[in-house]
């Protein structure tokens, strides 16, 4: 490959033979669709999207991008992509820590899991080698036992280990991959696809060797450029200074909350009121904090490390209580306990299972039960932490009324027979952002490629004032259009691989010339936004032909019915359809589809 950024190679590992390839990138593709995400995404489209995700045929990939191990600014992401069991269309999730760059240092730009083993396996890559190992002692231990064995076994220098826990292995549909103990490669059930082919984990054994730029000159410019902005005290990554730095994401949990944008009791409700400052960055920071962790190569250190200090799980030390994690098993649950959600935070950790999704299922069987549609099951009341540490348990292991909930939220609420119960779209349950106080997020999770997900479209950037493109977050009008922006720049950066909260500080500018600067090519902020759209439209061209025809851009019927009762939003329901004309006007879509004419102005495959 001509240009710099890249190793040039990927592994491909067929399970079901033992068989290892190493392979180049095709050029073209790297042009196209950069890297970790975009890259992964155009494998998986390779492969075919009428393939069953839990079969062998389906495809699992790890891709790092060009900046990935490299100095720039919180670039220590790796994108996990593949056909999602959870939406039946393509997924890629990401996750921080170190394995990405240590990846990239041992040599690989990339690792694609085809087949399925016949025992347990976990691969070993080392000394620009894949192998493959039996697993078979490790099946049915938790994330931190896992670790803790392959450590022992590999040696503790120089080493990261990813790995499934038993959720994974018993296909619960959100399951996730987990590095570093608490790093997660959440959303999709990409942990559930590892399982389907009885691969337990992957350790990574390599020293440090950072990625250089093919243009030294343009990249010590580059890098400055984008550090200034990111130590700038005006935003939110300033480190020691900014929220986003001192809280963490849990900044988000008494803004929201005022606002009327913070779901509650399964979206019934817009707020938690008082419950929400009980289990808030600030009071995780007066009380329960120990460390601030972080992750290759970024000065934010946006983790929360916290000790539990009292009642029944006094000792407990755990990362990371973060804004979603907190609010899916907190709020949206009717708990206002943080010890017990620093609980459930670490269970789900262990037994390497979505936060989100798992409190979006609880809350969902917590209507029900107060509806009486529980068929019988047990009933679990709204605010019975406890009672949801063991039923963590039953999901990840799929007993009893936790085989129903494995199926994440969507699946659970069809097999009760209410699927009105379920706030998800795609089959993907949604985040911590009621749309009917900022409407922007109506948009984003309707459209979003992966199923209801913020980080798509991260419209709250621009409607809390958190970057300089501001909006009113209790209008619809330009929404549309911020969406489709947002959704383009992300595909971007998630190709590049670096952290969303980049996007906080750095722009398509600051983007486009570390991009430049490592790869030697030309390329400008309009590049940078037009390969975003391409990645984009090769998503939803995937999902038109995976079966998500007409149509399939919707939200729960409560946000666009049910007027929200709190402050800040009173009144509000999220006005969808007159977005959605917008967006398809933006991308030139015919309600969700990708025109022939737009794939190829593209350049799309």
């Amino acid at each position: 490959m001509p240009f710099g950024g890249y190793a040039n190679n990927v592994a491909r590992i067929d399970l079901t033979s033992g068989a290892v390839a190493y392979e180049t990138i095709p050029e073209e593709w790297a042009l196209k669709y950069v890297g970790a995400r975009g890259l992964g995404v155009r494998y998986v489209f390779e492969n075919g999207p009428k393939v069953d995700p839990l079969s062998p045929a389906n495809i699992l990939c790890f891709v790092n991008g060009p900046l990935t191990g490299s100095e720039a600014n919180m670039s220590g992401r790796m994108a996990v992509v593949t056909k999602s069991p959870l939406t039946n269309g393509v997924t890629d999730s990401h996750q921080g820590g170190w394995s990405a760059a240590r990846l990239r240092w041992a040599g690989f730009d990339g690792l694609i899991f085809g087949g399925k083993a016949s025992r347990p396996s976990y691969v070993l890559i080392e000394a620009g080698k894949v192998t493959i190992h039996d697993a078979s002692d490790l099946w049915g231990k938790g994330v931190r036992e896992t670790v803790r064995v392959l450590r022992g076994r590999h040696g503790e220098k120089d080493i990261s280990v990813i790995t499934i826990g038993p959720a994974g292995e018993n296909l619960v549909k959100f399951a996730a991959w987990m590095n570093e103990n608490d790093r997660a490669a959440g959303r999709g059930g990409t942990g559930c696809v590892g399982g389907s082919k009885n691969l337990k984990a992957i350790v990574i054994k390599s020293a440090r060797h950072l990625t250089k730029a093919k243009d030294p000159i343009a990249w010590r410019s580059a890098h400055k450029r984008a550090l200034a902005t990111i130590l700038d005290e005006k935003n939110v990554t300033s480190p020691k200074k900014g929220g986003l730095s001192v809280y963490g994401t849990n900044v988000l949990m008494n803004i929201t909350n005022a606002m009327g944008a913070l779901p509650a009791m399964n979206s019934m409700e817009t707020s938690f009121g008082a419950g929400a400052e009980k289990i808030s960055g600030e009071w995780v920071n007066d009380n329960i904090l120990v460390d601030n962790p972080t992750c290759h190569a970024c000065p934010v250190a946006c983790k929360k490390e916290v000790e539990v200090k009292e009642g029944p799980y006094k000792g407990l030390r755990t990362e990371s209580f973060e804004y979603e994690s907190a609010w899916a098993l907190g709020a949206n649950c009717g708990v206002d306990d943080a010890n017990t959600i620093t609980k459930l935070i670490d269970q789900c950790n262990d037994l390497g299972m979505d936060t989100i999704e798992i409190g979006n299922a609880i809350s969902v069987y917590m209507e029900a039960s107060a509806k009486g549609y529980t068929n019988g099951s047990p009933k679990m009341s709204w605010g019975d932490g406890h009672g949801m540490v063991a039923l963590a348990e039953k999901i990840a292991r799929r007993e009893g009324i936790g085989d129903i909930l494995a199926e994440g939220a969507a699946g659970a609420a069809a097999k009760l027979g209410h699927t009105e119960l379920a706030m998800s779209v795609k089959g993907q349950a949604i985040p911590a952002y009621d749309p009917r106080g900022l409407k922007g997020m109506g948009i984003a999770y309707a459209t979003s490629n992966r199923g209801a997900c913020h980080l798509r479209a991260y419209t709250p950037a621009s409607e809390l004032g958190l970057i300089p493109l501001k909006t009113d977050p209790l209008a619809w009008k330009g929404k549309g259009e911020l969406t489709k922006l947002l959704q383009d720049l992300f595909a971007f950066s998630d190709s590049l691989d670096l952290c969303k909260f980049s996007s906080f500080a750095e722009g398509p500018e600051e983007y486009a010339m570390q991009f430049a600067a490592v790869t030697g090519l030309p390329y400008t902020a309009d590049d940078v936004l037009k390969t975003g759209e391409r990645i984009y439209n090769l998503e939803r061209h995937f999902n038109n032909l995976a079966g998500m025809a007409e149509g399939s851009d919707y939200l729960p019927a409560r946000f666009l019915n049910e007027p929200s009762k709190q402050k800040g939003s009173e009144g509000h329901i999220c006005e969808l359809p007159e977005m959605l004309d917008e967006y398809y006007t933006a991308r030139g879509w015919k309600n969700g589809v990708v025109p022939d004419s737009k794939l190829k102005e593209l350049q799309v495959t």
